[in-house]
């Protein structure tokens, strides 16, 4: 019998295990693989493919309801039962239950498994991260990682994987639990997400009947986890999603569409100006806010945030946070006096916290119970100065609900940037199994108490933090409204992390800092401008101290956004000059939802005057070709080829760094 699940193909044959494949004729990959203490892999390896207990596992039923299909597995030699639950039409986690007489010690459980097409066949496309420097993403032929071995002569599975591998608490810190794999042949591809705010894994092998991708939350291997079920108790994985479509683009249009369906509303799409960014760096004061509050309110700003340091009386503050108390030395008056001033221009107060940690230093590091941190062996785990608080422990719950709910009601707080600049690695095995065991646990915890953040302030908007977009997962992007996509403080290398960012992030949640600055050029001030235009915006910058014509530019771009914004959350990405390298001359990012596009273009240093785009989605059609941004300024020469759905742009200036958002608008059908 087979099933459908969207664009995929579940087998449930009576002689062997239940499979999900992307396509008629795929490999026949089990659905579920398990790793054990008494039960490994058929045959030596390190992949999850054809464990010991995924080949016995065979279909017992499945049925439909309002969470999704579920296919129920079973493994009479272990007792061990499956229940894998689809929902959303592209959602997975699987649950395991210890139905046999005997205690089993898990080490491994995939949330799913996939058989794919002929590996010859697969370009992957793959993002690398780093503090700075995120969002690296790369195309390459799947053989590059997964050579031919000719496994038919051998009559075997291989054993090798490519796999790819999140560690600690920064989810997105050196790899993108994210990924498409495209068949050079058919078109066809699949995209993917893990949807964890911990560790994580997948990974890409080859079968003899072809290829398959396993999707993991973490593991024994690679994280320290493991979890004994004693007879009648489950464990359930982390969710993950995959999705279908014709190309690069198609794959990532169908999980853009589903994103949306795990993220929290957010329709209005207020613009954010934060202190922070080659603007005050952690320094607040009375004196130094109060003219920046005016100047951003000037510019359209409809939310201000005040980042670090509004909480302590000194410059050294980073190992002694904690308690989350207002600075009286930093502001004389009051912090009350700077929020009413915020809200006296319309605009909402936001403040920057950083709730998970506790600085060494801070009054709080002794108040709380021992058993509130993270810890391996008794010893408080300490990064960077800081403690790392457990939210499995009701005490360290408490504290923070205290603090949000008293900075919400005692200066109207409607903005929290939640940032987080440690990373504990494995673990805690406080209480737990093991370290990885104690840290997935934590990780549930962290989700469930902003859970209950948001019920009891429902209006109150979150970003997402961690030293820029170290930590940018649909775990917490499904609670989130925004994410802060980078920390690069460089105008000039900050727009291949924008031009990539809707690879991972909602177009609607990537924020990505704009801040302009009164001793940049116009064509500077365009060029940062336009990097926030089309996600979130996210402003910073002198304004206070920058020329009415100054002003004036930032104001254009904060309209020009108002006017994206309303169209933001119905778009879907594109790349008309392919995935962006990081030093490359020219950068493009298409947004499109309907008959229009909107189509930034960045030129920098060395580039050539002219680039042509390809706009596959327009190809045949009759458009006309508008600045949305800069307005006022000289328009750049520009040619559309109707046939092919090619743009030829060219810059009029010599300026190094230029930018510029196109509107390009259908206003024909296509062409036959």
């Amino acid at each position: 019998m087979s099933l459908a699940w969207g664009q995929f193909v579940i087998d449930t044959p009576a002689d062997g295990p239940v499979t999900l494949r992307a396509a008629a004729g795929a490999a026949a990959q089990p659905l579920v693989e398990v790793l054990t203490a008494g039960s490994g892999r058929g045959h030596v390896s390190a992949r999850f493919s054809e464990t010991t207990i995924g080949r016995r596992l065979r279909f017992t039923g499945s049925s439909a309801d309002g969470a999704g299909l579920r296919i129920r597995l079973r493994d009479d030699e272990s007792g061990l039962t499956a229940e894998v639950l689809l929902s959303g039409g592209l959602q997975a986690t699987t649950t395991i239950t210890n139905d046999g007489p005997e205690p089993v010690l898990l080490l491994g459980v995939t949330t799913l498994a996939i058989g794919l097409g002929d590996a010859g066949d697969l370009d992957l496309i793959a993002g690398d991260s780093e503090w700075l420097g995120e969002g690296r993403w790369t195309r390459r032929r799947l053989r590059d990682v997964v050579p031919d071995l000719n496994l038919r002569a051998h009559g075997q599975d291989g054993r090798g994987r490519h796999a790819v591998i999140g560690t600690g608490t920064w989810s997105t810190g050196a790899h993108q639990p994210s990924g498409v794999l495209v068949d050079r042949v058919t078109g066809h591809a699949v995209a993917w997400q893990i949807e964890h705010n911990g560790p994580w894994r997948w990974e890409i092998g080859e079968r003899l009947d072809g290829a398959y991708l396993a999707l993991t939350g973490p593991t024994d291997i690679d994280h320290q986890w493991q979890q004994p079920l004693a007879p009648g108790e489950s464990f359930t994985t982390v969710p993950a999603s995959i999705a279908a479509g014709p190309g690069l683009h198609g794959a990532v249009a169908a999980l853009t569409a589903h994103r949306r369906t795990l993220r929290r509303p957010d329709p209005a799409l207020p613009v954010v100006f934060n202190d922070y960014m080659n603007t005050l760096m952690g320094d607040p004061t009375t004196a130094k806010l109060l003219p920046l509050i005016d100047a951003a309110a000037a510019a359209g700003a409809e939310v201000f945030c005040i980042d670090a340091g509004w909480y302590d009386n000194d410059t050294t503050w980073w190992d002694s946070v904690g308690e989350w108390q207002p600075s009286t030395t930093r502001f004389p008056g009051g912090l009350a006096e700077v929020a009413d001033r915020i809200r006296s221009h319309g605009m909402v107060p936001g403040l920057w916290l950083e709730p998970e940690v506790i600085g060494v230093r801070s009054p709080m590091a002794d108040k709380l119970p021992a058993e509130a941190f993270l810890q391996r062996g008794g010893i408080r785990l300490v990064e960077h100065g800081r403690y790392h608080l457990d939210l499995r422990h009701p005490a360290a719950t408490a504290h923070l609900d205290e603090v949000v709910d008293r900075l919400v009601e005692q200066f109207g707080t409607g903005y929290l940037k939640l940032d987080y600049n440690i990373d504990p690695g494995v673990g805690t095995d406080l209480g737990a199994t093991g370290a990885g065991a104690g840290l997935l646990d934590h990780n549930r915890a962290h989700l469930a108490w902003l859970d209950g953040v948001l019920a009891r302030h429902p209006r109150l908007i979150l970003e997402n933090c961690a030293s820029g977009g170290m930590r940018a997962d649909y775990g917490l992007l499904s609670r989130m409204h925004l994410q802060s996509t980078s920390d690069q403080q460089d105008f000039r290398k900050y727009p291949p992390i924008a031009v990539s960012a809707p690879l991972s992030i909602l177009p609607e949640q990537a924020a990505s800092w704009a801040y302009p600055q009164p001793d940049m050029t116009d064509a500077e001030i365009v060029f940062t401008m336009c990097t926030g235009l089309l996600g979130r915006l996210y402003l910073s910058g002198r304004l206070d101290a920058m020329t009415d014509a100054q002003r004036e530019l930032v104001r254009d771009g904060v309209d020009a956004f108002r006017r994206i914004r309303g169209d933001l959350a119905a778009t879907v990405p594109v790349w008309p000059l392919g995935l962006p390298g990081w030093d490359d001359p020219w950068l493009a990012l298409g947004l499109h939802a309907g008959d229009t596009t909107y189509l930034g273009l960045w030129r920098r240093a060395g580039a050539v005057a002219e680039v042509t785009v390809e706009l596959d989605h327009l190809r045949g059609r009759r458009v006309d070709v508008d600045v949305l941004y800069p307005d006022r300024a000289v328009a750049w020469p520009h040619h559309w080829t109707s046939e092919t759905g090619a743009l030829t742009v060219t810059t009029t200036a010599d300026e190094p760094y230029a930018a510029r958002i196109l509107q390009l608008r259908v206003t024909a059908p296509p062409t036959v």
